[in-house]
């Protein structure tokens, strides 16, 4: 598998990136992970418009499927070849409903389902093209899953938003690339079941045993190299920050 971090930053966009979204690829089958704001424009760099295969939205808060909106205008109003066909999209219960809402002027109430073809997620294991997925609901506000992506005998975890959860520490057993969220910072925010900070993303890196621990979701008021160095306090593995265009072979 091929990891391409599109954008990381947490919240709202940063000068230097774009909110939430990874592209996942192997076997010529690209997945993208969240589409937030400004994501649109940086997957160009590493995508064709027209070749994603399928998306999965961890939950429907704005810094991580915004873009869909802008995507939609894409796909449904393409001048050369017409509209496109329904590209798969797994998302929380609602999710049509929620994108249509957000655009606000559909055509119709039913153009979303148009180009896209919904797939409501819940916890379990499915597949998504060549990939065997493990989902699981997790803490945050809002319905939120974490995702375990699996294939050719490697793993790779992505949490979404979440504070401290099980489940997501069990997604993480074993697995090659855990991508983790730390938009706060110890000793600092202390909201539960909303966010994690980079000790406890160590933390759960550690327990987990995963073998690379990728710091992502930091917002741009935080300052990443103390979530970095508290995670490097916990977890022995190594530790790096995510970074808009960065490329990780799994």
């Amino acid at each position: 598998m091929k990891l391409t971090v599109v954008g990381c930053s947490g919240s709202f966009p940063s000068a230097e990136s774009a909110c939430s979204s990874y592209l996942v690829e192997a076997d010529g089958f690209r997945l993208l992970l969240d589409m937030g704001n400004g994501a649109l424009g940086e997957l160009q760099r590493h995508s064709g418009l027209y070749d994603l295969d399928a998306i999965f939205l961890s939950h429907l808060h704005a810094d991580h499927f915004i873009d869909m909106c802008a995507y939609f205008v894409a796909r449904y109003y393409r001048h050369d070849g017409g509209p496109c066909a329904p590209l798969p999209v797994y998302g929380p219960e609602g999710t049509e409903h929620r994108l249509t809402t957000a655009y606000a002027d559909t055509p119709t109430a039913s153009s979303m389902s148009e180009v896209f073809d919904f797939h409501t997620v819940k916890p379990g294991t499915f597949d998504i093209g060549p990939f065997t997925v493990h989902t699981e609901l997790v803490a945050h506000p809002v319905e939120a899953y974490a995702i375990r992506i699996e294939h050719g005998g490697r793993a790779l975890t992505y949490s979404g938003d979440t504070g401290v959860s099980e489940a997501l520490e069990e997604l993480a057993r074993d697995t090659d690339l855990f991508l983790c969220e730390a938009a706060f910072t110890d000793g600092k925010e202390t909201i539960p079941d909303l966010h994690l900070n980079g000790r406890e993303a160590g933390e759960i890196a550690a327990r987990a045993r995963a073998r690379l621990l990728v710091l992502t979701h930091i917002p741009p008021w935080t300052d990443p190299q103390i979530n970095l160095t508290h995670a490097r306090a916990v977890y022995t593995g190594p530790v790096e920050l995510a970074a808009t265009g960065a490329t990780y072979e799994i």
